[in-house]
């Protein structure tokens, strides 16, 4: 629900169908880079503006930049409708919208300045909870109930084996966290009362963590939802990327080995979508710009317990993905180098946008938005 190792544990710290218009109005930013961590990765990338594949016939989704003011990378996205938006980036940045992008108010939690926000999920305009990340203390949630203009810190996590990645809910009242392996199990945090109150599960239902597996807080997608019970937690690092899912809100678990390479603290699944209980697109690949992904998407129709690779992936590393309203077959996918759209479920996917991006995420009722580097927040028409 969106609206309604060491090594890895850096690297997390640098990431973890209306058809619409074919032209693009993307004009190009000439804004510095942003004061990303010392630790950050995957580095920047410098892209070239996209505009739509050559040859496609049919309308396909376009992206219109906004003006956010600012040079945060923005790697947690909420879309609550075709106006209204959460952002949620580096330095403790929180902005919303509620015209479209036209205007970004700076909600920003006090005293946040410091923390790196990578995840949002946000009920309607007014309430919100967002996600910040990092070892120990670094990892904390903060709600607000009137729109941004003050904000409770609910959880500060105190265990300094514990990083979290991502969160997701259900409903309203309903949702978990989850946390890279401790004692040699992935971590889950869960809220009944809207993210005011957490309490970390009981791990007995959780299979153990492969040797240097672990979340990507890429994009706020490693921790998903779909209905009133089911979630499924994307992994990579380790001989396997994996994706574990559970249908009891977070109790037990299963997992399968997904078809994304991994094998490397790099190579992983970073982002999940699904469209109902059943059918799921994963996403992912090599973060590093100078690595192929060559199988860079996967597809389930069974709820995650199988996985098949995609025909036709996406032609690089991929760190989110969304599907499109009103469609049971298309989707997006964004990462650095691009934009690539799905018709058919994600099976064949082809390239309409160049334009770096995070994360994507659209509103059930209409209205998607993408989000990354130097203050990028776009939405598509």
């Amino acid at each position: 629900m969106k609206a309604m190792g060491k090594t890895r544990r850096l690297m997390s710290l640098g990431l973890c169908g209306a058809a619409v218009t074919a032209a693009l109005a993307v004009p190009p930013v000439q804004a510095a880079p942003s004061a990303a961590a010392a630790r950050s990765a995957p580095p920047a990338s410098s892209v070239v503006e996209g505009r739509a594949a050559p040859g496609e016939q049919r309308r396909v989704p376009g992206w219109t930049l906004t003006e956010t003011g600012t040079e945060a990378r923005f790697r947690g996205l909420a879309a609550v409708s075709r106006s209204a938006a959460w952002v949620a980036g580096s330095r403790g940045t929180v902005l919303r919208t509620e015209d479209g992008g036209r205007h970004w108010r700076d909600v920003s939690p006090a005293g946040a300045a410091g923390l790196e926000f990578r995840d949002i999920e946000a009920f309607d305009e007014r309430r919100a909870v967002a996600l910040a990340i990092g070892e120990g203390e670094a990892s904390r949630v903060f709600r607000t109930d009137d729109g941004g203009t003050t904000w409770a810190e609910s959880f500060r996590n105190t265990d300094a084996r514990a990083f979290y990645d991502c969160l997701t809910f259900f409903d309203s009242r309903h949702g978990l966290a989850m946390s890279d392996p401790v004692d040699g199990r992935f971590r889950i945090l869960s809220t009944s009362d809207g993210g005011r109150n957490w309490r970390v599960l009981p791990d007995a239902g959780m299979p153990l963590a492969l040797p240097g597996e672990a979340g990507f807080a890429a994009g706020g997608q490693c921790l998903v939802s779909a209905g009133s019970r089911d979630v499924w937690l994307a992994t990579g690092g380790a001989a396997a990327a994996r994706v574990l899912h559970s249908a009891d809100r977070g109790l037990t678990w299963t997992a399968t080995a997904a078809t994304i390479p991994a094998g490397d603290p790099a190579r992983g699944v970073f982002g999940l979508a699904f469209r109902d209980r059943t059918h799921g697109i994963a996403v992912g690949g090599d973060y590093r710009a100078d690595q192929a992904s060559p199988e860079a998407a996967a597809v389930t129709g069974d709820a995650g317990r199988s996985w098949r690779r995609a025909s036709a992936p996406p032609p690089a590393y991929r760190s989110g993905v969304a599907w499109l309203p009103h469609s049971r077959s298309s989707a997006v996918a964004v990462g650095p180098s691009g934009t690539d759209l799905t018709r058919d479920g994600g099976r064949t996917w082809s390239t309409v946008d160049t334009g770096s991006y995070d994360t994507a995420d659209c509103a059930p009722g209409g209205g998607c938005w993408a989000s990354g580097e130097k203050g990028r927040v776009a939405r598509m028409r």
